[in-house]
């Protein structure tokens, strides 16, 4: 049997309201040097993953150019305002997302999520046929990423605000597999403190 085939969404159009007045996105923030949004990519294009989707939005060509040169597809979502459902929408309805069994939804930005996390997440969704939601948690507390099979796509097509998926995981039906990743399952970047802490620099 062919292993289920997963594509990475990397969620990266949104406002980033709690980084304050003066006007930098955190997904620009640098990590040794390299901005936070092209470091996710990067770790997602060395997974296991069948192709990486990146939404964008906000600032797109600052975004855009940040990933500049990588492997990966851009979707423009113009209803980014409406929150992260029309997110989540425009990267599953993508054509690079087309034929994969399964959509492994992740934030851009999680600074502490790694290579290993993204395999251990995938291999598991694999392990389960592609039949299962996976979810990656600390301490038995659900966090992000998250893997999607595509038999719930129905589901998120019609969720919308600044939802995520964890309605209808709990809804499903679908056996949950949680992946402990550690802290870096609820480590995402809000803040400019939040950025100085994980180890990161604001330029932009």
């Amino acid at each position: 049997m062919l292993e289920a085939s997963v594509a990475i969404v990397i969620l990266a159009a949104g406002k980033a309201s709690r980084m304050g007045k003066g006007g930098k996105h955190k997904l620009l923030a640098e990590f040794d040097g390299v901005p936070l949004v092209r470091r996710c990519a990067l770790t997602a294009l060395g997974s296991d993953a069948a192709c990486v989707i990146v939404v964008t939005g906000h600032r797109r060509p600052e975004i855009e150019a940040a990933l500049g040169g990588l492997p990966l597809a851009l979707v423009d979502n113009p209803d980014y305002a409406d929150g992260m459902a029309s997110s989540l929408i425009a990267g599953l309805s993508s054509k690079g997302a087309d034929g994969t069994d399964g959509i492994l939804v992740m934030l851009a930005d999680m600074p502490g999520i790694s290579i290993a996390h993204l395999n251990a997440l995938i291999s598991a969704f694999r392990s389960a046929g592609g039949k299962a939601v996976v979810r990656a948690v600390s301490c038995g507390e659900p966090g992000n990423p998250v893997v999607l099979p595509r038999s719930l796509d129905h589901a998120i097509l019609r969720l919308e605000g600044d939802v995520g998926a964890r309605g209808i995981i709990a809804t499903s039906g679908l056996p949950v597999l949680d992946v402990d990743v550690g802290d870096a399952a609820h480590l995402d970047v809000d803040t400019p403190d939040d950025i100085s802490a994980a180890g990161g620099v604001m330029r932009h």
